[in-house]
């Protein structure tokens, strides 16, 4: 009888310890970065002089971090990530200019409404943004789907435009319409290349409520994904940043509002059709996307400067955050005085 009672004991522990560990398992499947504060107010709070507002633009509320003084530059991030994407080189620009970083439509801390995610719509809650904050004009940057909202905004208003900059993706327009529908022979690669890369999640995020039922919870899963294939050195976007992003697009409303920006391409691509040549000074810097960036400013722009940046992805502000800041800041030098 002692002997079972031992054995009965021991299984009972067993059974303890293993369940235990696949829920301690399960909890950091769901959640890797339980504990780390990605407050808004704990990231202003690491930008020295820097500080968060809300405006109402456009029927929505655009959430936006500022510091700095002199002319103002917006800087518009893209998918997935949020105003965050640009806190390495923020400091630097902040020294010379007002520095304006916005959670697009859709985005972070930015109302999720259902619609208005073409491009030319989110250019009007940047315009509106501009005008809200005593700003007539200003130099427009963006990144990935901040770069598409740049290229609507300096079409659509030109004389607000000081410069235009587009970070490792361009504007859109047909050529998007041959982008690959299959990887290469062979299957598709680990990482990206400059040469290749396969854009497969344009038409997966195309697709609606599938992404929420699938990504909602697991944000980190999907985008370690990405951030493995267009990063060269994982080291550059540390645990916190992937932290931040994870918990900016982990619920389905964020899933549905980012792949809103995707779902509106078609209409993107017909509203391009009737832009005019951008004549403001207009830079290009890229990474994997330089070669698509350079085809894109040799058709739509009139006075560019183009700049691949060596041994680095697509997240190019947290990969080469002293090389984009030394070409931002000497372009932005030259289209104010030239």
């Amino acid at each position: 009888m002692r002997s079972y009672n031992r054995t009965a004991m021991f299984a009972v522990v067993l059974i303890a310890v293993v369940t235990t560990t696949a829920a301690k398992r399960a909890e950091a499947q769901s959640d890797p970065y339980a504990g780390i504060d990605v407050s808004e107010a704990s990231l202003v709070g690491e930008l020295s002089g820097f500080s968060e507002g809300f405006a109402k633009v456009n029927g929505i509320r655009l959430h936006y971090v500022e510091g700095g003084e002199g002319t103002p530059v917006v800087l518009l991030p893209g998918w997935p990530q949020t105003w965050w994407a640009y806190h390495k080189i923020m400091p630097a620009l902040a020294e010379r200019y007002h520095v304006i970083a916005v959670d697009i439509r859709g985005m972070g801390a930015s109302d999720k409404p259902e619609g208005g995610y073409d491009k030319k719509n989110m250019a009007v809650d940047v315009f509106e943004l501009m005008e809200s904050l005593g700003y007539e004009k200003a130099h427009i940057v963006g990144h990935d789907i901040g770069s598409q909202v740049t290229y609507a905004f300096a079409a659509n208003y030109p004389d607000a435009t000081l410069s235009a900059t587009f970070l490792d993706v361009p504007g859109l327009d047909d050529a998007v319409l041959g982008l690959k529908l299959l990887p290469e022979p062979g299957g598709m690669s680990e990482k990206a290349t400059p040469e290749n890369f396969f854009l497969w999640w344009f038409a997966f995020n195309q697709v609606k409520d599938l992404p929420e039922d699938l990504i909602a919870g697991r944000a980190h899963l999907y985008e370690d994904w990405f951030f493995n294939y267009l990063m060269v050195d994982q080291s550059d976007m540390s645990e916190r940043d992937r932290a931040v992003y994870a918990h900016a697009y982990n619920s389905r409303d964020a899933i549905r509002a980012g792949n809103g920006w995707y779902q509106a391409f078609p209409q993107d691509i017909v509203d391009a059709r009737d832009y005019s040549d951008l004549e403001m000074p207009t830079l290009g810097l890229g990474g994997f996307g330089y070669y698509w960036i350079a085809n894109f400013l040799e058709t739509h722009a009139e006075s560019y400067q183009i700049e691949q940046l060596e041994g680095v992805g697509h997240y190019v502000m947290e990969e080469a955050p002293d090389a984009v800041t030394g070409y931002l800041l000497e372009f932005l030098e030259d289209a104010e005085t030239n």
